[in-house]
């Protein structure tokens, strides 16, 4: 019996992005230590050049010499501005005028976007219940930070802008993302962790703080989004977008209010509701029937423009 490599792939793919909620929903912990110290810009710095040094090492042990062209640098720059730099900056940012439990609603309206922005630019339709799960995506990270919808009236409008904006900020770097597919995962995340890298620098280093005030889980908290977050991390996001598409890989940032409240529960020691339970459960479910239903009508896109060229 022969494997089909194509699903062989996407099996892989699939595997990989749940890894990567896992290790995304750790990722409060350790930013919340460095923010302790560090500015937002500061902490985001760090995030990208400790993971590009990490990712240029695996670039120059591999033997990987491959180079961007010059024709694409401005995509990189725009990739690196929009994905890395504005879209933490504005969900950091935000934190100041809303509760975090109203901002990982919003930022669950990823998929969302992405699904309309395919609808609008490309004329990609969905069915409902692609739509259906991702409103029932919706209501169970509602039920799983255990938010009601009296915080929808806390904070500000400049708050609720910012968290948009990092909504319309990954949903562009995924689909910029998608569109340099043609280069290794390496070569492409490489040049994002370097552009966003440079572009930060100058906005991180007014805040630096001394390095006698670095404490050991400062330290800590910095290796882990950086090698951990944005080194792996991006590599199998990079690797997630180029075979998945920018839709699918996107729908799986609604796992991780799911992974989040489970450290919380295995780490520090929180508590968590049943309804918190099934509200886990629902996302869990919505977003595999998202999945599956749009890894399907992707392949049905993908024959009728080969039927086409053909």
């Amino acid at each position: 019996m022969s494997i089909n490599p194509v699903k062989n792939e996407k099996a892989r793919a699939h595997i990989f992005m749940i890894f990567l909620v896992f290790c995304w929903g750790f990722d409060y912990v350790p930013a919340k230590w460095a923010l302790e110290l560090l500015s937002p810009s500061a902490v985001t710095f760090f995030k990208y050049a400790i993971g590009l040094v990490f990712v240029l090492i695996l670039k120059l042990v591999s033997g990987n010499r491959n180079l961007v062209r010059k024709k694409d640098i401005p995509l990189f720059l725009l990739c690196a501005l929009v994905g890395q730099v504005m879209y933490f900056q504005c969900e950091y940012n935000a934190m100041s005028y809303l509760p975090v439990a109203l901002i990982t609603i919003i930022l669950s309206f990823v998929p969302a976007v992405s699904i309309l922005a395919e609808r609008v630019i490309f004329g990609r339709k969905a069915n409902a219940k692609i739509y259906c799960g991702i409103v029932l995506c919706i209501v169970g990270i509602v039920l799983v930070i255990g938010a009601d919808f009296g915080i929808l009236f806390q904070g500000r409008g400049i708050g609720y802008l910012l968290a948009m904006g990092a909504v319309i900020s990954w949903n562009v770097y995924n689909f910029i993302t998608a569109a340099l597919g043609e280069y290794d995962d390496l070569t492409l995340s490489v040049t994002q962790m370097l552009c966003s890298s440079l572009i930060l620098l100058p906005m991180a280093i007014p805040t630096m703080p001394s390095l006698t005030e670095f404490s050991g889980r400062i330290i800590f908290g910095l290796l882990w989004i950086g090698l951990i977050d944005s080194g792996i991390g991006y590599l199998i996001m990079v690797y997630g977008i180029k075979i998945l598409g920018p839709t699918t890989a996107a729908i799986y940032s609604d796992f991780m209010p799911v992974t989040t409240a489970f450290f919380g529960v295995v780490i520090l020691g929180e508590t968590i509701t049943w309804l918190q339970i099934a509200g886990g459960i629902v996302v869990i479910v919505a977003g595999y029937i998202v999945i599956k239903e749009k890894g399907m009508l992707d392949e049905k896109q993908k024959q009728a423009d080969s039927e086409r060229k053909g």
